[in-house]
Order: structure tokens, then C-alpha cells, then sequence
């Protein structure tokens, strides 16, 4: 029997188009699926050879790039880089009080921290398409297929690297602007002015949380080679200012200097002879080893004096860029695990070892062990032979005080800190190796426990003789915030509510423990993923989004400084730096909206009022948020494709390695944040940001829309809500469920259609009969429909402040995308069900290899497929024998026929299934 054919070409507007005709019928059959249907409409025409996957190929190279300009747009819209001119003109407009202009540019507006957070999804040439399409304002072209590189640690430190030199030339421009400003409006005071607009930072290379592949001294040479290059352009910037200063040929000297100990380290260190060596070139007397810029800052200031106008800004522009950076590309973040620091101060307490480190037993101990601590030299073999990570990294922290730069502080992050013990332990490490004065301990606060227990551990920590005294020497308290864990455990909304009630519990300690004449630094750690806390609306809303206007106004009321650091993670957050241009309008946005610089004056927004009504909302999300995640429905769904939707991003692994049955039940905890939200963009739905608002507005729905729409809050979580759902769908959700339905492929060749495909699709209603995904999807499709008619009413009663009059459109081309990759996902699975049977080798059989392409483990089913069927082998003719002998006859064809018909489509399917993967996280904006 023949098929009615579907007028459908291999094109954006034509499938677009097709999609648009299949929606409308959702209005005479709900169930209907236009997705799966368009899916299907392909799959057919790929099947019967109508279609070939090079025609599939050029239609994913065309939304692609409809994808990079669609990111291009939504980066440009953000930044504004076409008025970043006049933004700097104006923020760095004189007024008649200079003092009042001197506290606007004395403190940093922000702490900028560039991190390795896997997000390297675009290829270099990807990401140059992005942004030159936002500094020109045309669309993107990658100019065709642009080579991906392998993600290694040294590359994402080079990343890191060039937009922090991005960012350093911005900062300059901003520096100048100001002075110039200054001298104008204030010529007998200017020179008074040390501008200090932004710090920059990094933890690449020095992030050991999780990671056993970075060594000491990858560390030691990281640092090195960052000093090395900080050098190189502070000596071309002196020379393009005075081509004969005298501190040219010192600073290019102390740049080699360092450059030959980055070498030395970056080697292979675990020989005593070859450490010994590298570690005594470093310690060294030399003339060129430059430990301090204090000098050399005080003589460019000097020299400015006795210049002209420009010469003048010049030199003190750069010495502002000496003073913010010091002798590195910027500050630098080591980070552990509070579990390592709990295993190293065990050791130190004797008779304590065993001790609740949460018992107020754990905290005396630590007081005695404070009161005690004697100061300790060391050296590079000390680092060496130490094999706590805890210690080695105090130990690496203190050698590059010593021996790199003697000024710029360092930060200790702790990740899982949840007892304000572990605090102390870091502290007594700080002091026994003595680097407490210059050692920022902070605590991290993402985990359910951390967050909801915050407020009583600051009260504790901040109430210790110890901390206060170490606090005031630092002129700071320090803490870390994490929107990806928290976002991916209690839900991106909840978790930013509990974050701000951290904040504003931060500002209550410290005014309760006269700590208000230190600075609030607070680290908050989002990515650029709406799920990992990257508000998309306006920089003003990504701000805000981190530390709310509420927050900033708790410390401001309380009269404490506030020192605001945000996160730029990983190749998604280097793109607002990846030119100097680019970099200006990132830094001006942020300086636009200014956490650092707040009106304590203004009325308190209702939100915060009425919180009879907001926490009941907050506290009714998060239930349902973690209902999902206690829930085996969708952790089976979100793990239903283990991570195989996704592209390679970063140098540290996602999760940890499994076999095939523990993929059935992986646990949402195995998965990292960032590929758990990345595998909801590909599943078409952001659960952790969507999920729960709708039911929790159930009830008392027109009195919490008043609130929400009287409320900047809450407008402001509305505009996170709307821009998520308006790329959602809850129908490719259930469309990926349709892949696992036995009764679909047994329905598929029913009547006589596609009878070439009866057998393989025979194999696949059988062998699926008994899964479980066709159901699992199902159920999390119905309840995520459920909640979601509950928020459209909620919705209609919430104006909508951020209209998206292109919201069909990129809906349809996301619609698209899924559809192809659904077809691609069907000729994989009809492929592998049609490879001959094979004997069982090294424990795997044929029935593995089919659940590896389910579950999307391709790499691994390649290896066996083509282990099974080998096209080359021993020939007769490659052995000289005296003895005649007949068979076998012929040389053999080998297995090429099946290489070339079942396996080799699987690999060139998944290639493109993963460029889709691509363009859809592109479509949101960010991977992850």
C-alpha cells in the first residue's frame, strides 16, 4: 500500500513550515505529536534513500549557523557593544565632588573570576563567528566546518588567559577615560585618584575540587607562565608610552626570568633530581626575579607628575593595572573539597582524631590547635613528599608568595562547607605555614544542607576570637555562593531566594559581631545557562539575578563595604571577553549596574513584605523541585540517554565511569550541574527553572499575581520563567519517550508501508517490549503538563514586561533541530538491529552493543561493532610458503558490506546528532 507523500525538502523553511501545518492539528487530536510526526516524515524519506544523510548534513551545517547567529543576537541584545562608547562617556562623567568620584572608582564594581567550567562547546572558529556577528551587528558565519580542538587543561588556560587579557585592555580604556575625567574636572586634585574599577581573577589550573590530574607544580608552572606573560605586556605598554624607559629592558628580563621557571616546572617533576633542579633555578637569588610591583608603581606615579596630559594618563593607567594585578594575568582561586581539609586536620588532633568536626568538641579542639600554632618554613620538597591535596595546595600558595609575588593575596575556596569548623581547619593551615595575612579563606555554599543551615554557621563562624582577629587583618569576610548545584537540587528559583537569604543573613552576622569596618566579599558562581543562574532579560537582571538589589541594600543599611565577585565560566563565559570591544561593553554593563554602589533608600520591595505570601511560594517550588529529583520517573528520564546527547566540553570529566546496568540507575548525583541542565535543553524542557511555579501559585493564585506583577522580584523571577518556557516543549519530551515505544516500531511497517524496514523494525518492538523509557517519559510528560497549565493562568495574570516577538519562530527552529536529531536517533537504532549476530567477546554480547546505541555510548558500540566485523585481515598472499595449498579460494571481501550499510551510518548519524546538540544549546544561549 502507498503512503500519501510529504512535501518536505532538506531546509529550515520547509521543515519550519511542515512543523507549522503539524501543530495545527493538536487542535483535533491533543495527543498528537507534531514533533515525533515531523520525525518520522524524515525518517522515512532517510530510510527509503529519498534522503541521504549528506543532504541531512548540509541541512544541520544551515541550522547551525541559523543557531550561532540566533546566540550572536541574544549575546548582542545582553551587551549593547554599539553603545559602549557612550555608556564609558557617561558613567565616567565629573561631578563637582570629588570625593564623592573617588569612592565611585576606588572600589571595584566587581570581582570578574574566569574559570574552567566545562562550557568549551563552540570551536574556536564558532566562537569568532559569535563574536564578530555582535561587534558588527550581521549575522554569523562560521565560513564552514570549523576544526574542534581537543579540551585539555592547557587549552582552557589559554582560553582563560586571552579574555583575561581582553578584559585587562578594557579595563585600561575605563582607567583612562577616568583620569582624563578627573583631570579635567579636578586638575589640583587628579593625581589623588587610584582607580581600581575592576579585579580580576582565576582558578585555571588550581581548582583541584574533584580533580586528580592537576599536580603541584602544573600549578607552580601555570603561575609562573601567567607572571611571565603579565610582564611581557606590562613592558609593551611602558614602551608604547616611553619607548626608553629604563624599566623596559627589567621588566622583559624578569619575563624571561620567569618564562624559564615555567618551563622547568611545566615538565615532569616526580624525578627528586629534576624538582630539585627547577626548584632551585626558582629560589634563587637573581637579578632578574621580581617579586613586587611597589617600586615601579610609585615611579610610573612619580614620573606623571612632571609629564603631559597624555603621557600622564598613561603612566598612572598603568600603574592602576599594576596595582589590580600585580605580577600575574590576574589574582588566582585554589579550591578543595571540605572533605580534604577534614582528613588533614584530623591528623593534627591526637586524641581528637574521631571527633564530630560539627560538634562544638571539633570547634575547642581547633581553638587549642590555634592558640598553639607556630609558624613553619618550607620548601618545594616539603610539597613533594606531602600527600594530603589539602596541605600541598597551602604549601603550593606559600611557595608562590615567596617566590612569585609577594603582594597579591590568594583565595581558598572550600566546596561543601557546611561547619564552620572546616573554616578553622583551613585557617590553621593558613597560619602554620604563615600565609593567614594573605589568604582569603571562603567557604562555598551550594548543597540543600549548606544553604538551609547558612545563617546559623555564619553566626558561629563570625562569633570565633579567631576568625574576627583574622577577618581584620584581611579587611574582609569572604564567602562563596553556588547557583548550579543549588539550581540543580532545590531549583534555579528557589535556590537563588535561599542564596539571597544567605546574603542578607551575611550582613546581620557581621553587623551582630562588629565586623561592619571589613569589606563583604561575596563569590557568587552562576554560569550563563538560565538553569546555572544567568538571568537573560537585561545585564541589569544578570546582575541583580546573583545578588539581588534587597541583598546589596542589607550591607549598604549596615554600612559595610561590598565587594561583589561574579563568575565568567569556562568558553560560554569567555565570549562577552573574546575582544577588547566586547570586553568594554561587558565591563561597562556591569559598572551601568553597579552591585558595588547601591541606595540603601530605597523602599523595600513588597516581596519581602508579604512573605506570607512569597515564602509559602518559595517553599512550595522547592517541595515540588524536589519531588522531581527524589523522583525515579525523571531521574530515569534525564538519564535515559546517559550523557551521549552531549559534546565533550571541558578537560574534567562529567561523571564517573559505569557499566551498562549502572546506567539503568544512575543517580541524578552522578551527573554534574552543568550536564544535567545541558540534558534538559536536549530533552527540550528546563525543569529546574519551570517546574513547580505553576502549582505553587494553585490556591491563592490572583493574590500572588498581584504580588508578582507589584513586586520587582518578583517581575524580575517572571521574566526567568517566561524566557525559559518560550523555549520549552512539552511535547519533545514525550517525543523522545515515542523512540522506546515497542508498539510504535511493531505499528511502523504495518499495512504494507516501509516493508524494507519490517524485519529490523520487528527486532525493535520486540527487544523494547519490556523497557521501561516509553513509560518513564510518558509519566514526566503528564506531569510537567499538569503544572504547566497551571502557569499559563498564572501567567495571564502576570504582565509580561520582555515580549519575544520572534518566539514562534526560534520555538520552530528548535522544534526543527529535535525532529532531525529524533529521525537521525531512529536510523541509528534501525541500523544496529540489523547487524548480523556476533560471538561474545571480552564479556559483551550483541544485546550490549544495541543498549550502548540506546543509551547513546556510540564510541563504545563502534569499538565492539567493528571488533565483530573487521575488514582488515590475514591474506594468503602476505605469507611466503614452499607449500601449495588451495583453500580457501579467493582473497574475501571481509565484513565492508556491513561496515558500510549498518555500521559506519551509526557513526556519521551520531556526528551530526551531536552539531544538533550544539545548536540547540545555542538556541538557549549557553551549554548548560
Amino acid at each position: 500500500m502507498m503512503m500519501a507523500e510529504t512535501k518536505i525538502e532538506p531546509t529550515l523553511a520547509s521543515l519550519s513550515d511542515r512543523l507549522r501545518v503539524l501543530h495545527s492539528q493538536t487542535r483535533e487530536t491533543p495527543l498528537f505529536n507534531p514533533v515525533f510526526q515531523l520525525s518520522l516524515d524524515i525518517s522515512r524519506k532517510l530510510e527509503s534513500g529519498e534522503l541521504g544523510i549528506d543532504a541531512l548534513a548540509g541541512l544541520v551545517d544551515e541550522l547551525e549557523a541559523q543557531s550561532l547567529d540566533a546566540r550572536a543576537v541574544r549575546l548582542g541584545n545582553l551587551l549593547e557593544p554599539q553603545e559602549a562608547d557612550h555608556r564609558l562617556a557617561t558613567l565616567a562623567a565629573a561631578g563637582d565632588d570629588f570625593e564623592r568620584f573617588r569612592a565611585s572608582w576606588e572600589r571595584p564594581h566587581m570581582h570578574a573570576v574566569f574559570t574552567a567550567h566545562p562550557t568549551f562547546l563552540l570551536t574556536p572558529g564558532q566562537s569568532e563567528a559569535v563574536a564578530t556577528a555582535v561587534a558588527t551587528g550581521r549575522e554569523a558565519d562560521p565560513q564552514g566546518p570549523s576544526e574542534t580542538p581537543e579540551i585539555t587543561l592547557r587549552y582552557e588556560h589559554e582560553c582563560a588567559m586571552a579574555a583575561l587579557a581582553n578584559a585587562q585592555d578594557a579595563r585600561d580604556r575605563i582607567v583612562a577615560a577616568v583620569l582624563r575625567e578627573a583631570r579635567a574636572a579636578y586638575p589640583d586634585r587628579w593625581t589623588e585618584l587610584q582607580p581600581m574599577p575592576f579585579r580580576f581573577a582565576s582558578w585555571v589550573g588550581y581548582d583541584m575540587d574533584g580533580r586528580t590530574d592537576i599536580t603541584w607544580y602544573n600549578s607552580i608552572a601555570f603561575r609562573l607562565a601567567e607572571k611571565a606573560q603579565r610582564l611581557g605586556r606590562y613592558a609593551d605598554t611602558l614602551e608604547a608610552i616611553d619607548v626608553a624607559h629604563g624599566a623596559i629592558a627589567a621588566l622583559r628580563a624578569a619575563r624571561d626570568h620567569a618564562a624559564a621557571s615555567a618551563a622547568d616546572f611545566a615538565g615532569n617533576l616526580s624525578d627528586p633530581a629534576a624538582m630539585s633542579a627547577a626548584a632551585n633555578r626558582l629560589t634563587a637569588d637573581h637579578p632578574a626575579k621580581l617579586l613586587t610591583l611597589a617600586p615601579l608603581i610609585d615611579q610610573l606615579e612619580s614620573e606623571a607628575g612632571d609629564s603631559n596630559a597624555e603621557d600622564a594618563i598613561g603612566r598612572r593607567t598603568l600603574a592602576a593595572a599594576m596595582r589590580a594585578d600585580g605580577l600575574g594575568m590576574s589574582w588566582i582561586h585554589f579550591r578543595v573539597n571540605a572533605k580534604q581539609l577534614h582528613n588533614a586536620i584530623r591528623t593534627r588532633l591526637g586524641d581528637a582524631a574521631d571527633i564530630d568536626l560539627s560538634s562544638r568538641g571539633a570547634i575547642a579542639a581547633l581553638r587549642e590547635l590555634l592558640a598553639s600554632v607556630e609558624p613553619q618554613s618550607a620548601n618545594f620538597a616539603s610539597l613533594a613528599v606531602e600527600s594530603s591535596t589539602a596541605v600541598r595546595q597551602f604549601l603550593a600558595m606559600a611557595q608562590i608568595l615567596k617566590h612569585v609575588d609577594a603582594d597579591a593575596p590568594i583565595r581558598m575556596l572550600v566546596a561543601e562547607c557546611e561547619q564552620p569548623s572546616t573554616v578553622l581547619a583551613a585557617l590553621y593551615f593558613a597560619k602554620l605555614f604563615g600565609i593567614a595575612d594573605k589568604v582569603d579563606v571562603s567557604p562555598l555554599f551550594e548543597t540543600e544542607t549548606a544553604l538551609e543551615h547558612g545563617g546559623r554557621f555564619l553566626d558561629l563562624l563570625l562569633a570565633e576570637p579567631d576568625y574576627k582577629a583574622y577577618a581584620k587583618v584581611r579587611g574582609r569576610v569572604a564567602i562563596q555562593t553556588g547557583f548550579s548545584d543549588a539550581g540543580r537540587f532545590v531549583g534555579q528559583i528557589p535556590a537563588s531566594l535561599a542564596i539571597e537569604r544567605l546574603q542578607g543573613r551575611l550582613a546581620e552576622a557581621m553587623a551582630a559581631n562588629g565586623l561592619t569596618d571589613v569589606a563583604a566579599l561575596i563569590f557568587n558562581t552562576h554560569g550563563e545557562g538560565m538553569g546555572r543562574g544567568a538571568h537573560p532579560s537585561s545585564f541589569e537582571d544578570r546582575i541583580e539575578w546573583a545578588l539581588s538589589a534587597w541583598a546589596q541594600r542589607r550591607f549598604a543599611r549596615a554600612g559595610i563595604a561590598l565587594e561583589p565577585e561574579a563568575s565568567f565560566q569556562g568558553g560560554d563565559g569567555y565570549l562577552p571577553f573574546a575582544t577588547p570591544d566586547l570586553a568594554l561593553a561587558t565591563l561597562t554593563q556591569v559598572i551601568a549596574h553597579s552591585p558595588a554602589h547601591t541606595d540603601a533608600d530605597v523602599p523595600t520591595d513588597p516581596f519581602y513584605r508579604r512573605t506570607d505570601l512569597s515564602l509559602d511560594f518559595y517553599r512550595a517550588i522547592k517541595e515540588h523541585q524536589r519531588d522531581h529529583l527524589e523522583s525515579r520517573t525523571y531521574s530515569r528520564a534525564i538519564t535515559a540517554f546517559g550523557l551521549g546527547l552531549l559534546n565533550e566540553t571541558g578537560s574534567r570529566k562529567s561523571r564517573r565511569q559505569s557499566d551498562l546496568s549502572a546506567d539503568r540507575e544512575m543517580s541524578l548525583r552522578q551527573i554534574r550541574a552543568i550536564p544535567h541542565n545541558a540534558i534538559l535543553q536536549q530533552l527540550g524542557y528546563p525543569v529546574n527553572i519551570i517546574a513547580g511555579v505553576g502549582s505553587a501559585a494553585e490556591g491563592n493564585i490572583e493574590e500572588l499575581g498581584a504580588l508578582l506583577t507589584e513586586s520587582a522580584r518578583g517581575r524580575q523571577i517572571m521574566r526567568l520563567v517566561r524566557a525559559s518556557n518560550a523555549l520549552a516543549s512539552i511535547k519533545t519530551v514525550a517525543a523522545f519517550g515515542e523512540l522506546f515505544n515497542s508498539a510504535y516500531w511493531a505499528s511502523r511497517p504495518y499495512r504494507g508501508t516501509e516493508q524494507h524496514l519490517a524485519q529490523a523494525c520487528e527486532a525493535l518492538a520486540e527487544y523494547l517490549i519490556k523497557d521501561d523509557r516509553n513509560g518513564v517519559f510518558r509519566r514526566l510528560a503528564s506531569r510537567l503538563r499538569v503544572d504547566a497549565l497551571k502557569l499559563h493562568r498564572l501567567f495571564d495574570l502576570v504582565p509580561d514586561d520582555d515580549p519575544h516577538p520572534e518566539r514562534e519562530s526560534v520555538r520552530r527552529a528548535i522544534g526543527v533541530l529535535q525532529a532531525v536529531r529524533l529521525a537521525l536517533l531512529q536510523h541509528m537504532f534501525l541500523k544496529v538491529v540489523s547487524v548480523p549476530a556476533f560471538s561474545r567477546a571480552n564479556d559483551i554480547s550483541r544485546t550490549d552493543v544495541l543498549e550502548m546505541v540506546f543509551t547513546l555510548r556510540i564510541d563504545e558500540a563502534l569499538a565492539q561493532l567493528r571488533r565483530a566485523f573487521p575488514i582488515s585481515f590475514p591474506r594468503k598472499g602476505d605469507f611466503a610458503l614452499d607449500e601449495a595449498g588451495e583453500y580457501p579460494l579467493g582473497e574475501g571481501e571481509g565484513y565492508a558490506t556491513i561496515r558500510a550499510n549498518s555500521i559506519e551510518p551509526i557513526e556519521q548519524a551520531y556526528a551530526l546528532c551531536l552539531r544538533i546538540s550544539t545548536a540547540i544549546a545555542n538556541e538557549f544561549g549557553a551549554h548548560g
